[in-house]
């Protein structure tokens, strides 16, 4: 997803676009792969030192919030956040090296629709942490490293 359009979904659900979330918009629609929040803050603390600790996490629980991010587990159990499409889906994590894919199934959807209200409840929202081995890390006994995001451009 573009800085744009992250600053178009956040002034459209109705969040002022401010100069700190400006700069942690600009760093995150550069991001490609998993990146952590410390991460993130590093690279705040030397472009953009007035930018704070409460308000990048204050952004990306709103971001979460309008499906622009997950917030995913690492295998290390590591808090990562990865950017997405604010359709639904899930994502699937490899346990040996973290590469994430993504998994839409309406056939899980109608699953876990159908669980809840079995249970006597109306399914309003979820979340899954999924994990398994990628195809490479089944094939291959040796460990990969944990792949983490890289900036395509500075902010």
């Amino acid at each position: 997803m573009r800085e744009d359009q992250l600053r178009a979904l956040l002034v459209g659900a109705g969040y002022k676009p401010t100069t700190p979330r400006g700069h942690i918009l600009a760093l995150i629609a550069r991001r490609r792969g998993v990146f952590s929040a410390a991460e993130l803050l590093e690279v705040l603390g030397e472009r953009a030192p007035e930018v704070g600790r409460a308000t990048l996490f204050r952004t990306l629980d709103i971001l979460i919030g309008l499906g622009a991010l997950e917030r995913v587990r690492l295998p290390g159990g590591q808090e990562a956040y990865l950017l997405c499409d604010p359709h639904h889906h899930h994502h699937v994590v490899c346990s040996s090296c973290g590469v994430i894919g993504e998994v839409e199934s309406g056939a899980l959807e109608r699953t876990l629709t159908a669980a809840v209200e079995d249970s006597g409840f109306t399914l309003r929202s979820h979340a899954l942490e999924l994990s398994g081995v990628c195809a490479p890390c089944a094939t291959d006994a040796s460990p990969r490293p944990v792949r983490t995001a890289s900036i395509v451009e500075g902010v």
